[in-house]
């Protein structure tokens, strides 16, 4: 792929063009499908060497689609909302006819012969799969590394983390190697990896990206959602993604296409809860950096005020429900491939296997209460805000966080409270870049909406996106 395009110029220019300009900029034909695909192929080639985020590439196939795409302009076919925007998908996603590992030693080559519910919808709203991207064994932790391929690095800092699970999808946004990824989420997986790397990363409510899945149908604590450089570019991919589906009972009912409309709002007024930590260690340059934006949003008019709901009980309930879920979704690999799953895995699914009906019944209980408290927080404040990661971006070579503020980390998750206690809730959660420390480390903010406002959460998004302009800073090497 050496010398695809020779203007580097152009090159850098398309690699870090918002998808909305690209997608307009397409649709008018000024500039074609396959010119962009070999922009982001060139910077691929380039950049992923230094991160290893593109773990799976099919040159080939992306050109071939590419070309179609254009083709299709050139006859006035009807396309999709993303039709030639170059997509990567996490490699926990089946992808018909590309390997999709998980990042287990276990499927490495493995080759689905379907597509997950979410790549179908993806292709069907025209984007281009140009290949996979990097994720920690079967989703396991915030830090993006496994035996298959190693780790991803940080792009502000190639010594320091990506963050995870869809830390491949975080960086390679950050180094401009694709315009959208899709990512997902149980306790941080889009907003731990978007906050590390300066990107956008939304949970969406649970239900609004449909997953088709046999075993967990009814299930609501992981999801789903769209990851980018910018707010805009997010909410265009979710509105590929959202929209029902008969394949998911929990499927909302509301129409993807409400998430391409402008996002610009008036938020003079607004009620937002500060939140103090809920108690929780922080990194105090993490703390400083998020507690300076409260202006931001004073200046946009929001009434800024401290408080945060009781969410007792978060981490019980958490720690229960994904225990289950990974004894449940990953016995048989337990069972028959025990000696090739990493240590947290293996411990996740045997502490799932401990568990009781009457363990699970009395979480679910737990849950309930959970959530009518913060419901009823949440109808004296129209958003809550918080720091995503309680750590700032740790080193590649450590597998996850034991200690901070000299408090011990119990779980390999520990340090991910301050995403996971949101999880529980159920509520959307955004992770939109809100600065850099003096040692050049991204910190990310966390703006949470009332149950199922998606709407609403993207909205305040970017406004503080266009008040601070924070996610223009590109990491140095580029």
């Amino acid at each position: 792929m050496r010398g695809v395009i020779g203007d580097a110029r152009m090159t850098n220019e398309i690699c870090f063009m918002t998808a909305r300009d690209l997608k307009q900029k397409i649709r008018a034909r000024e500039i074609s499908a396959r010119e962009v695909m070999r922009a982001q192929l060139e910077q691929i080639e380039r950049v992923n060497p230094r991160v290893n985020a593109i773990v799976t590439l099919d040159v080939e196939g992306a050109l071939a689609a590419a070309d179609a795409a254009d083709r299709a302009l050139a006859r006035g076919d009807a396309v999709g909302v993303l039709h030639g925007l170059p997509i990567a998908h996490k490699d926990l996603q089946e992808t018909r006819g590309m390997r999709t590992t998980f990042g287990s030693p276990v499927y490495r080559e493995y080759m689905p012969t379907s597509d997950s519910l979410l790549v179908e919808r993806l292709k069907h709203a025209g984007a281009l799969r140009i290949g996979k991207t990097n994720v920690p064994e079967f989703g396991a932790g915030s830090q993006t590394f496994n035996p298959v391929f190693g780790a991803t690095r940080n792009p502000y800092d190639v010594t320091k983390t990506c963050g995870g699970s869809s830390g491949g999808a975080a960086a390679a946004l950050a180094c401009g190697m694709i315009p959208i990824a899709d990512g997902s989420d149980m306790g941080g997986s889009l907003r731990n990896p978007a906050n590390f790397c300066n990107v956008v990363g939304f949970r969406p409510s649970p239900g609004r990206v449909p997953i088709y899945s046999e075993k967990f149908a009814w299930q609501t604590l992981a999801v789903d959602g769209p990851m980018a450089r910018t707010v805009g570019d997010a909410a265009l991919l979710l509105s590929a993604m959202a929209g029902p589906d008969a394949r998911s009972p929990i499927a909302l009912q509301d129409a993807g296409e409400m998430f391409a409309r402008p996002l610009a709002r008036d938020f003079k007024g607004t009620r937002i809860a500060w939140a103090r930590g809920f108690d929780l260690p922080f990194d105090a340059r993490v703390k400083k950096i998020v507690n300076e934006q409260a202006r931001v949003f004073e200046a946009l008019g929001c009434i800024v005020e401290h408080a945060e709901p009781d969410l007792r009980d978060a981490d019980e309930i958490f720690k229960t429900l994904r225990a289950w879920s990974f004894a449940t979704s990953l016995e048989k690999e337990y069972t028959d491939h025990h000696a090739q799953l990493k240590d947290t895995v293996i411990w996740n699914i045997e502490a799932g296997l401990k568990l009781t009906g009457a363990d699970l019944g009395r979480v679910e209980i737990k849950r309930a209460e959970l959530y009518q408290r913060a419901r009823a927080f949440m109808e004296q404040y129209e958003f809550l805000i918080l720091p995503v990661s309680q750590v700032l971006p740790f080193d590649v070579d450590q597998p996850y966080v034991t200690e901070i503020n000299s408090v011990a980390m119990t779980t390999y998750i520990d340090w991910m409270k301050s995403c996971y206690y949101i999880s529980v809730t159920g509520q959307p959660a955004l992770s939109v870049p809100c600065g850099f420390t003096e040692e050049g480390m991204a910190v990310g903010l966390q703006i949470v909406g009332r149950h199922r406002d998606d709407w609403g959460v993207l909205q305040l998004g970017n406004a503080f996106e266009e008040a601070t302009g924070c996610w223009k800073r590109r990491p140095s090497f580029l």
